[in-house]
């Protein structure tokens, strides 16, 4: 948009091609004579101390602890270790943002959880969906290609 703008197109013109508004324009270029470049400023607030402590904790816990449950274990492991509450849900988001995309759940069928669950509901196997029915977190890098 600001190379459209320095070449000599008139800004309104590069409002209506670029869909944006008037203001818009004025404040890039307001900001690319004042600080140099337009890349967007950062985040106001203090960093996630737990979003941290998390990334540099979890994948190798997820390693050493491949078959505990997302909900109770890795937060209770977590709040063990460091003495600060961590819900489920930013254990999950923390999981997800682990580089290549998080690490994907797979069932394991030879937990003991996942072993006494079958005998309890009569012999068989338990679908993916069972409350109670044991998961595990493996690396990407330690999965095989299909």
């Amino acid at each position: 948009m600001l190379a459209a703008v320095d070449a000599g197109i008139p800004r309104e013109q590069v409002a209506k091609t670029f869909s944006v508004s008037m203001p818009t324009v004025k404040r890039w270029l307001k900001r690319r004579r004042e600080t140099g470049d337009v890349e967007p400023k950062s985040i106001p607030g203090r960093p996630s101390r737990k979003g941290a402590m998390l990334q540099s904790w979890l994948p190798k816990h997820l390693e050493a602890n491949h078959d505990l449950t997302l909900g109770e274990q890795h937060r209770e492991a977590f709040e063990e270790q460091f003495g600060e509450a961590v819900s489920t849900s930013t254990i999950g988001r923390a999981i997800a943002g682990l580089p290549d995309g998080g690490w994907p759940i797979k069932k394991v069928e030879d937990s003991q959880s996942a072993m006494r669950k079958p005998e309890a509901c009569g012999g068989g196997s338990l679908p993916a969906s069972t409350p109670g029915a044991s998961y595990s977190w493996t690396s990407p890098a330690a999965s095989t290609p299909p």
